[in-house]
């Protein structure tokens, strides 16, 4: 199939992104307005406008409402905050279902804070993130397995963003995990994606893309000397490890072969190339059910967002401009 046939397909397909599903807040200040605190003596960072929107698997989600998915919605955890409501106006203002997210009373919303310098664009103060670093509570977990089992067989395509960098690891947590193999045993033909950056070998019987990194990463802890290990060991239908601007490593049962990218001179910003990869090539290959062609499309839509300042997304028209 071809770039456009695969794009035609998109409205039809129904996408669930389960996970950290986070708020990005992109804070503009001004550096004339820095002057101490009169209390403190401290300078102050003078905020003059401040964007938000859905990051992390919320990022998942805004590529795959970019691209021309049908419906949109995603699955997860948030506090019943500020933040935890400007994260549902984001969704809802990209075109996006939040209704599926649980809403837990005390917990903080999974927020990352970006400080913009208004002169350069540049971020150049340390990002301040809201994070939690205790386990969910029981009856949150259970709620949250519930609402996967109700609601999977809704969605032609499930992305599961496994992106807490603590030990306890968010909201994908063990029993989540399970239900997702059991949710994969019961549904073969149904697309179950997992990109988690610190238990890639932990998921079971689904479709798992962790970069090269985070792939080495996995090969230590597991004791397994190359990439066919860790397919084997995630008994799922396909890998996929993301090398950058050096392709796409796609090992199935029969074939492991690196599908190259467009080459990208100069990228602008490389943050949430990852995330628009997976958007692409999940709904690509469910779709084509070819994993090479899956990895291709997915390839082009990350060389589009990484010429983009901040997690930006590709468009239907972009995509056909440069095929």
């Amino acid at each position: 199939m071809n770039i456009s046939e695969i794009l035609e397909a998109f409205p039809k397909l129904s996408a669930l992104v389960v996970g950290d599903i986070c708020l990005d807040r992109w804070c503009t200040y001004d550096p004339a307005l820095a002057e101490p605190s009169r209390e403190t003596g401290i300078p102050r960072i003078g905020v003059v406008s401040v964007e938000v929107t859905p990051g992390a698997g919320g990022t998942v989600a805004n590529n795959l409402a970019a691209l021309g998915v049908g419906r949109v919605a995603v699955l997860g955890a948030f506090g019943n905050d500020g933040f935890g409501f400007e994260l549902k106006q984001a969704l809802r203002a990209r075109g996006m279902e939040p209704e599926m997210l649980v809403e837990v009373a005390g917990l903080q919303t999974f927020t990352y804070t970006k400080v913009l310098n208004s002169l350069t664009g540049e971020e150049d103060y340390p990002r301040l993130d809201f994070v939690s670093v205790k386990p969910l509570a029981e009856e949150v977990e259970a709620e949250l397995v519930r609402r996967l089992n109700q609601f999977a067989p809704e969605f032609d395509v499930i992305l599961v963003s496994d992106q807490a960098e603590t030990q306890q690891g968010g909201v994908v947590t063990a029993k989540l995990r399970d239900a997702l193999a059991v949710v994969a045993k019961n549904h073969p033909g149904k697309v179950i994606w997992v990109d988690s950056r610190m238990r890639p070998e932990h998921f079971r019987g689904v479709i798992v893309k962790p970069n090269e990194d985070e792939a080495n990463a996995a090969l230590a802890r597991i004791n397994a000397r190359n990439y066919r290990e860790l397919f084997e060991t995630i008994q799922g239908p396909l890998l996929l490890v993301t090398h950058g601007g050096d392709g796409v490593q796609v090992i199935d049962a029969v074939q492991d072969v690196r599908v190259t990218t467009r080459p990208v001179a100069k990228p602008v910003d490389i943050c949430g190339a990852g995330d628009s990869f997976s958007a692409g090539a999940a709904c690509a290959f469910a779709v084509t059910r070819d994993a090479e062609e899956a990895a291709r499309f997915g390839n082009l839509v990350a060389s589009i967002t990484i010429m983009k300042k901040g997690t930006g997304t590709a468009s239907p028209a972009e995509l056909l401009a440069i095929a």
